[in-house]
């Protein structure tokens, strides 16, 4: 066998070079290259949040910054995201939207619509708060459910209360699984600015969740108690001439097409004058009466969505539409009309349910009473925005 040979050459591949032009990502150094933090945006408070950073202007907007317009339209020649969606107004709405050519660059930045992108969500709501929220609110049902199980709680319940509960609580979840779906869902794809898409699809979602959490424990009290009808809330929601009132004014409100009417007329006046007056002032007082000590866990959670959470966003979002400083007188009195449609609505649906108050053995305080509470906190509501209760709220 003969020696290898050495000193033997390797051809050299062919191999393109990379050749640097400083034109790559990163190769420029600016004042601020090494900054961790955005700074196109104003924050609300002195220091910008991490909720800002990860929410504010993450939609391209040819309003602000896309200047060679949206990205996608729709078949009608609409595109992205479209103001004259909702009736009401922000400052810098009704500006000329500039022209669009090839070349025209920056000329779109004299455009915007900023009284939109001044709202910042109280909650400070995204992905993440999203996820650990919800996350958190049904490992502690389940843990309640399940307690109740081991403890045999369910047989405490009065005979009629399972009734109730199998009829009437459970008809409630209609209301939560078509307003989540149908009317918040469609308003988060409506509004403009990010900052609103992540209050409202937050909403959507508490809606959603509520409406699941119920259809669950449905599950579970058919499992638990003998007798327990799982199908009945249907034949309520559909029949039950107490219902009625509150499923037509639920139709109506995913009939909505303006996104600002929706969240108004759901958040501001449905749910004050007809969702809290059947959860706070019947169920969550009823409940412990007859038995029962854990029905109030799902429905609190609930109430706590809409009150400290729900109801906050919707307060600031429009506080900023009421004393916008170009089209307030607009906005108010259009609120002050969508009060005079939605007001005598949700109180019809409310006074349908009336009946329902005398079902339980051991009855809540009288229907009245709740209803007063109800009107005084509808009225607090609108206090805070400066509007006028309609003369509607007497009835």
């Amino acid at each position: 066998m003969s020696a290898p040979t050495t000193g033997s050459t390797t051809q050299e591949r062919s191999v393109p070079k990379p050749v640097f032009t400083d034109a790559e990502a990163g190769a420029k150094q600016f004042p601020d290259s090494q900054l961790r933090r955005f700074n196109y945006f104003n924050p609300a408070k002195r220091k910008q949040s991490h909720y800002e950073d990860v929410t504010v202007e993450v939609q391209p907007d040819p309003r602000h910054y896309l200047t060679q317009g949206w990205l996608y339209g729709f078949a009608d020649g609409r595109g992205g995201y479209p103001l004259e969606w909702t009736k009401l107004k922000a400052w810098g709405t009704d500006r000329p939207v500039p022209e669009r050519y090839p070349g025209s660059g920056g000329k779109g930045y004299d455009w915007p619509a900023l009284g939109w992108h001044e709202f910042r969500d109280p909650n400070e709501e995204w992905e993440l708060t999203l996820y650990r929220y919800n996350a958190n609110v049904v490992r502690q049902l389940n843990q309640n459910v399940d307690a109740a199980r081991q403890s045999k709680a369910f047989e405490q319940w009065n005979r009629n209360w399972v009734h109730f509960v199998a009829q009437h609580v459970g008809a409630w979840m209609h209301v939560d699984h078509g307003l989540g779906l149908y009317l918040f869902a469609n308003a988060n794809r409506r509004a403009p600015t990010n900052m609103h898409n992540n209050a409202i699809s937050v909403n959507s979602m508490h809606r959603i969740r509520a409406a699941q959490d119920l259809a669950l424990y449905n599950l579970t009290l058919s499992e638990e108690i003998e007798d327990f009808d799982g199908g009945a809330h249907l034949v309520t929601w559909n029949e039950d001439p107490a219902w009625q009132g509150v499923r037509e004014v639920a139709e109506q409100l995913t009939g909505i097409d303006d996104w600002c009417e929706a969240i108004f007329a759901a958040n501001v006046v449905f749910e004050p004058l007809v969702g809290e007056l059947f959860r706070s002032n019947l169920v969550q007082q009823a409940a412990p009466a007859n038995g029962d000590f854990v029905t109030p866990t799902l429905i609190g959670a609930e109430e706590f969505d809409y009150a400290e959470r729900d109801l906050r966003y919707t307060r600031v979002m429009f506080d900023l539409l009421v004393n916008d400083k170009e089209f307030a007188e607009h906005n108010r009195a259009l609120l002050h009309e969508w009060l005079g449609t939605w007001v005598p609505r949700c109180i019809r649906a409310a006074r349908t349910l009336q009946p329902l108050w005398s079902q339980p053995d051991a009855k809540p305080r009288r229907f009245e009473d709740g209803l007063d509470r109800a009107k005084s906190r509808f009225g607090g509501i609108l206090s805070d925005l400066g509007l006028q209760a309609p003369k509607e709220l007497a009835q």
